[in-house]
């Protein structure tokens, strides 16, 4: 790996450090003191408990709270919070109405798309019998515990499944596939997408080809699809499709909805709240519920050709500003697919000519006022910043465009040259890594080239790759622990010395940690080795 590949996988690490998580939470009150009050004097309700907003030009992200929901959503949610009913009767009321909706044979509202994999699965390892269902996550006995998921399919969510205790088998072809399945087989699990699509050797064509005749259910995700109806994936194979109730729905951010088989459908409405078991913990109120009816209700009467033409003009009111900077460029990308499906706007500049990237202006915007959620990426010395229009609000487009104009067309967001390095850290370090309530032990063998460092990380479970680099006594270090469907980023940030590493360790959504660390010690017993010539004659 040379200097300008470290340097560019570095760059997603914040310049002043991982600050703790506090730091991010201003010390403001609301005028009035309390959430009703502010609410009654139309202020901002995030200002009373010291909470900035951000202006989502990113998407239906959960940790930026989804999407907008729509106002009949929120009346819905406001009707239904005044009465009470018995839930089972509810469920059933909105089974059928979700299938008139979307012309399925049944829906299901679940507390998130993911709750909504984990009842699905309980209720194909189950087939309804709550004697089992209760024994969850203990499958001693049982005889379906196993869930075929392609390789191309497996990311952080199939821990949804997983919860139920099955154990996952995973294929890459459909011989592999086919010979995978047996009688503990509980179901097949996809996500929606290139991968999966028609002509793929794991198409979901291909799987229900192979799936269907030995009676093997396959669900199919589709979370962050615009929905189609029918669900396009039904003639396509699928039993059951899932859907994000915050995403392209812009139903409540905690729903979910499922639409399929009604038999299934009932055992996985029996394997969720208020029924105990291992679901009561994914409750999903009476007001989520109705919400999300009336946000598929909505959609089916949605203006999609204006709202689309609405985020048209929104980036080309931006485009129009910041390509009148000299060396800035744009392009608009149309999406393929049902998934994440909005138009993006792509800014791009020369990073040496500007002397910042794409993820300087993106840090910078995400962490000062008007705070604003971009993409970014750069390659070679091309860099960019991303614009997605589908959860920007009225009056968002001027602020992102003054926000962008001003720093683009200043060109001095970055000037500090990197500093000769004040330390040689190579060697094996031995690493203490502080969590909330508790703490492990790491290590460390790096090699420093100047400025730049390459090595080995080794955590708890794996041996993984490190690079870095030491401005002066400024340390910045990234690794990347991975694993089937999940992955974690340890990007540090602190100071170096001769002897001693320490500082912050940001851990994506993960939050942060603390490490320290210090050269290893070896033993310096300086004896002769003896070694025999042969077997031992006696033990």
């Amino acid at each position: 790996m040379n200097r300008r590949e470290i340097l560019k996988h570095l760059s997603a690490i914040p310049l002043v450090g991982a600050l703790p998580h506090e730091t991010m939470i201003k010390s403001m009150t609301g005028k009035n003191g309390s959430l009703n009050a502010a609410v009654d004097a139309g202020e901002n309700i995030y200002d009373t408990i010291g909470v900035e907003t951000i202006i989502n030009c990113r998407g239906t992200f959960t940790i930026l709270g989804g999407s907008v929901e729509r106002p009949e959503v929120n009346a819905a949610m406001e009707a239904a919070s005044g009465y009470f009913v018995q839930y089972d009767e509810l469920a059933y009321g909105i089974g059928k109405r979700l299938a008139e909706l979307t012309q399925s044979e049944w829906g299901m509202v679940s507390a998130g798309c993911a709750a909504g994999l984990k009842h699905f699965t309980a209720a194909c390892v189950t087939g309804g019998n709550p004697e089992k269902l209760i024994r969850i996550p203990d499958l001693s006995g049982f005889q379906k515990t196993e869930v075929i998921i392609p390789r191309h399919s497996r990311n952080a969510y199939d821990h949804a499944i997983r919860n139920i205790g099955v154990t996952v088998i995973t294929v890459e072809t459909p011989e592999e596939l086919a010979s995978a399945i047996n009688e503990r087989t509980a179901l097949i699990y996809i996500v929606t997408g290139p991968s999966t699509d028609q002509g793929q050797p794991l198409s979901l064509e291909a799987i229900s080809e192979i799936a269907k005749p030995k009676g093997i259910p396959v669900l199919a995700d589709a979370a962050a699809e615009d929905l189609t109806i029918p669900p396009v994936h039904f003639a396509r194979g699928a039993t059951v499709v899932a859907y994000s109730g915050g995403k392209a729905i812009c139903g409540p951010q905690c729903a979910g909805l499922l639409l399929g088989n009604k038999e299934i459908l009932m055992a996985a409405w029996q394997a969720s709240a208020p029924h105990h078991g291992p679901g009561r913990d994914n409750k999903v109120g009476k007001e989520e519920m109705l919400g999300m009816v009336a946000a598929v209700e909505a959609w089916t009467k949605r203006d999609h050709k204006g709202e689309w033409e609405q985020w048209l003009s929104w980036l080309s009111q931006i485009e129009k500003k910041l390509t009148s900077i000299s060396g800035v460029s744009a392009e608009v990308s149309q999406p393929r697919g049902l998934s994440n499906r909005a138009p993006v706007l792509h800014i791009k500049w020369n990073a040496d000519q500007f002397n910042f990237t794409g993820e300087d202006v993106a840090e910078e915007v995400a962490r000062n006022k008007p705070r604003i959620a971009i993409g970014s990426r750069t390659d070679d010395n091309m860099t960019a910043i991303s614009i997605t229009p589908n959860q920007m609000q009225p009056g968002n487009a001027e602020v992102v465009t003054d926000r962008f104009y001003k720093i683009l067309s200043e060109k001095k967001l970055r000037s500090k040259k990197i500093s000769a390095p004040t330390a040689n850290l190579s060697g094996h370090w031995d690493m203490e890594i502080e969590y909330f309530t508790s703490k492990s032990q790491h290590s460390l063998f790096l090699h420093q080239d100047g400025n730049w460092i390459t090595g080995k990380h080794s955590t708890d479970f794996a041996l993984v790759e490190i690079i870095g680099m030491l401005d002066g006594d400024d340390l910045k270090m990234k690794s990347n622990f991975r694993q089937p469907g999940d992955g974690i980023a340890f990007l540090f940030t602190g100071k170096g010395t001769n002897d001693q590493l320490s500082g912050s360790i940001l851990l994506g959504e993960y939050l942060t940690a603390k490490f320290i660390a210090k050269r290893s010690e070896y033993k310096n017993d300086k004896k002769p080795i003896f070694i025999p010539g042969g077997p031992p004659l006696a033990t």
